[in-house]
């Protein structure tokens, strides 16, 4: 699987829409490039959480 594919994969893990057959192919190689995805993901989640409180609060 390329990065695009991976990064599909980790985006439609955090909404909770994986369909079967694309978590058995993820269960297939090396976990860590979707570790590292999915921890820059979260990350940048909570950096944007925080820019609209801090917009909100203004």
């Amino acid at each position: 699987m390329n990065w695009k594919h991976r990064l599909q994969a980790v985006a439609a893990a955090l909404f909770g829409v994986q369909s079967h057959k694309n978590r058995q192919l993820q269960f297939s190689g090396s976990p860590w490039p979707y570790l590292l995805i999915g921890v820059a993901a979260i990350v940048l989640f909570v950096l944007i959480l925080l820019q609209v409180v801090r917009l909100v609060l203004m």
